[in-house]
């Protein structure tokens, strides 16, 4: 697997085929609605922001797509797939990654054990495989620590795999939940306000790396209130509000929608 240091600039990936197409979902939670009747689409190789209010439904409706939650009605297709009803873990085989708002590291485990966590497929988790094919496992388990150490160097934890989770920053955890979901080699990922706690720095370093990763055709949708990031890193933003879809445009034409200056201040503007 390479994920050169490059121009993370250079060849941002063309937009194409639907990869995640959520359909007129609706999510309701005892008699409250989250979401309603919101669409979205994200193409391959595209990165979109979504942005809206606190309680506006963006997080439920990550949880919708990424299967944790089932609708109560619509439909969400992945890949020309319908995995409505499919477990976050067929979501994960479907080619659908994401990260938390506040990451959830196996705080005892080593940096390196909390990437290969993320590895897919593995036969050493299997127990007759251990006994009828142990070299194929070696095999395996060799390969799988080679691409989480590549991709640990990716997200600049490379001297750090020794040492427990619990001794990494808010920002690095967010550097290494992103490493371990790169084990899986998603098409897309859900990235849940990658900046809420993070230092400038390090920051810096999650926004070239999801570009990279952007460029190299990994589709992203991305939680964020963070509207200068939102500006930098996408050319689409779909705001919500109230579990409804609100505007959808370039950065700066939603930013100025009188409906999400609204949403967003009550008026005050």
């Amino acid at each position: 697997m390479s994920l050169p240091l490059s121009d993370p600039h250079e060849n941002r990936a063309v937009p194409q085929a639907a990869v995640v197409d959520a359909r007129n979902l609706v999510k309701r939670f005892q008699g409250m609605t989250a979401v309603s009747g919101m669409s979205l689409k994200l193409g391959a190789g595209e990165m979109v922001g979504l942005i809206g209010p606190n309680g506006a439904g963006k997080t439920t409706l990550f949880n919708l797509i990424a299967g944790s939650l089932k609708p109560t009605s619509g439909e969400i297709w992945i890949g020309g797939r319908d995995v409505s009803q499919d477990s976050p873990e067929r979501r994960i085989e479907s080619g659908i990654g994401r990260t938390f708002q506040i990451p959830r590291p196996f705080l005892e485990m080593s940096v390196l054990d909390n990437v290969l966590a993320g590895a897919q497929g593995q036969d050493g988790e299997r127990l007759f495989a251990n006994f009828l094919r142990p070299g194929h496992v070696r095999q395996q388990e060799k390969a799988a620590k080679e691409k989480a150490r590549a991709l640990m160097d990716f997200v600049t934890l490379s001297g750090l795999e020794s040492q427990p989770a619990k001794v990494l920053s808010g920002g690095q955890r967010k550097l290494l939940e992103l490493a371990r979901i790169l084990m899986a080699d998603p098409q897309a990922i859900l990235l849940d306000e990658p900046a809420a706690g993070v230092n400038p720095a390090l920051l810096e370093t999650i926004m070239e790396r999801v570009i990279m990763l952007n460029g190299q055709g990994t589709s992203i949708l991305l939680i964020e209130h963070n509207m200068d990031m939102v500006s930098r890193l996408c050319s689409r933003v779909v705001a919500m509000a109230l579990g409804k879809p609100l505007a959808e445009g370039t950065p700066a034409a939603v930013s100025a929608n009188p409906a999400v200056i609204e949403a967003y201040l009550g008026g005050a503007a």
